[in-house]
């Protein structure tokens, strides 16, 4: 009996040491984040592939972006973007535990991942050294490099970086450039309803254009964002109702 015993425990120190190590293995192996405090990647991983991927079809390849200080991003988009893509981001740590777990009951009901529950640090983590491709292993990465990235940066410098590496389509990577490419100014000169157009694209730009009025879904999600600028006052109704007549929305 006691052998048995002994034989059980060896067996259960072996376990947990091996899981020790491959947790310390997969921590040492993640990318540092520090370096960002102070300095601005180049390129991305995301950047990267979306060139790769044009070079196989035969499309000419850009890398057109501009980085700019928060401070030179139009408040309006700042808004808009935090409204669209994470409600909560200066409340949590890197993580929206609601937003997961309505992601992960959906993706249950529909058997398949349709929804990622992501916050903006993880897709700042998935843009900087990770591919799209969904799956439990890029997801814990994402998870640990999100964690990472929320204590080694300020909140404000996790969003400058995340505003200016946004995929906008058509080779617009970050505000400043898609401010240019599809209004012609910049972004610190940006509209509502500009800004409006420029959040509800995200996260899939290639998807859902910013150009033209949109289709009903990117239609309703411009109008819940500006609806929720109003609620919260940051917005005036007069802002309000210039923006919605500016998109084409009834009020």
């Amino acid at each position: 009996m006691k052998s048995g015993k002994s034989v059980l425990l060896r067996v259960v120190a072996a376990a947990l040491l091996l899981l020790l190590l491959s947790g310390l293995v997969f921590w040492l192996t993640l990318p540092s984040v520090s370096w960002l405090k102070k300095e601005n990647p180049r390129e991305t991983v995301m950047m990267r592939l979306h060139n790769e991927q044009a070079r196989q079809k035969g499309w000419r390849t850009q890398q057109l972006r501009k980085l700019v200080p928060l401070s030179r991003i139009s408040p309006f988009l700042v808004q808009a973007v935090l409204i669209a893509e994470d409600d909560k981001f200066f409340a949590h740590e890197g993580f929206d535990w609601e937003s997961l777990r309505k992601a992960l009951d959906a993706n249950i009901r529909k058997g398949r991942i349709l929804r990622g529950g992501s916050t903006i640090t993880q897709q700042l983590a998935k843009n900087l050294f990770l591919s799209s491709r969904q799956s439990l292993w890029r997801k814990l990465r994402e998870a640990a490099i999100a964690f990472k990235l929320e204590h080694a940066l300020s909140k404000k410098r996790i969003l400058e970086l995340y505003l200016n590496l946004a995929d906008w389509g058509r080779g617009a990577y970050g505000a400043e450039t898609a401010a240019q490419r599809y209004f012609q100014c910049p972004a610190s000169e940006l509209s509502l309803s500009q800004s409006v157009r420029l959040a509800s694209v995200l996260p899939n730009p290639h998807r859902f254009p910013v150009p033209g009025a949109g289709n009903a879904r990117m239609n309703r999600k411009r109008r819940l964002i500006i609806q929720r600028m109003l609620r919260r006052r940051w917005i005036s109704r007069e802002s309000h109702d210039l923006a919605l007549q500016e998109m084409g929305l009834p009020n």
